[in-house]
């Protein structure tokens, strides 16, 4: 499945006691991880995502991206994963409940397409976690000898928001590969590149902790909206533009963010393993 562009392998484990066994274990289901996900000799994806019964919610997600870390959320994954849900009839529930790391998201349908009630954004530097107390807006980070200012924020996930003049020509690769494991942040982070077109348009390019640059990022699309919107750059409810196509984020006078986005399924497939033979 994809969601603009960022693709992932989506598993039900609950059906398959073997399989619910082994995908439970962080270090079985990381390696699987690292074979699937791995282009043109796997499946190919940005991460794994695992669909497991909840003890406290309709069902549990847990995600792997495609150097095998466990992250605690995704924005376009869950909406795939919400979508893997409804396409199989597995629940018919307008609105999901869906334990994460980074505690319970609710996808709601909304047409063709997915709105996200993300949860209120965490801008306290210890808390995203970064190395620096209270908010980090415009912090400057040096790289190859020249200042990069960081905004971070976390969406249950760590983010460091670059504001670039020409997101096409920027160095992605090389700055946010120094990025993501800059000592500043304990837990590495996630990195955007955001070029301001207007006051409710963004275009971003982003640095996946764990899996390099890639099409989309949901949960880097909020956080940028929001640090957008900290710097005064742009209003709570703006459209951003990936590569891999276009998110709606809104930041309610409540704290809250909802992202609105496409999930579509590419494809099915049997994988047998040394281990077990799964569907995907």
């Amino acid at each position: 499945m994809h969601g603009a562009g960022n693709d992932f392998i989506v598993i039900d484990c609950r059906r398959d006691a073997q399989a619910y066994k082994f995908f439970n274990t962080p270090s079985s289901a990381g390696d699987t991880a690292r074979r699937l996900c791995r282009r043109r000799f796997g499946v190919g994806a940005d991460q794994l995502l695992l669909l497991l019964d909840s003890a406290q919610a309709d069902f549990k997600m847990n995600i792997y991206n495609a150097d095998g870390s466990e992250v605690e959320m995704c924005g376009n994954g869950i909406r795939c994963f919400a979508n893997y849900i409804w396409n199989r009839g597995i629940s018919s529930n307008e609105i999901l409940n869906i334990e994460t790391t980074a505690g319970i998201i609710r996808p709601k349908r909304n047409g063709k397409l997915v709105e996200v009630d993300m949860g209120k954004p965490v801008l306290d530097g210890k808390n995203i976690p970064v190395n620096i107390d209270g908010r980090v807006i415009d912090f400057p980070v040096i790289i190859e000898g020249k200042e990069i200012k960081v905004t971070c924020v976390s969406m249950g996930n760590p983010h460091a928001v670059v504001f670039v003049d020409d997101v096409e020509e920027f160095p992605v690769e090389r700055i946010g590969s120094t990025l993501e494991t800059n000592p500043l942040f304990p837990n590495r982070t996630n990195v955007e590149f955001i070029e301001v077109v207007s006051e409710r348009e963004l275009k971003m390019r982003v640095w996946e902790r764990g899996a390099g640059e890639t099409l989309a990022c949901g949960t880097g699309a909020c956080a940028s909206a929001v640090a957008a919107s900290l710097k005064g750059v742009t209003g709570r409810d703006i459209t951003v533009h990936l590569k891999g196509g276009d998110l709606t984020i809104r930041w309610n006078k409540d704290d809250r963010v909802f992202m609105t986005g496409p999930a579509v399924e590419v494809f099915e497939g049997i994988i047998e393993t040394a281990e077990l033979k799964i569907k995907v």
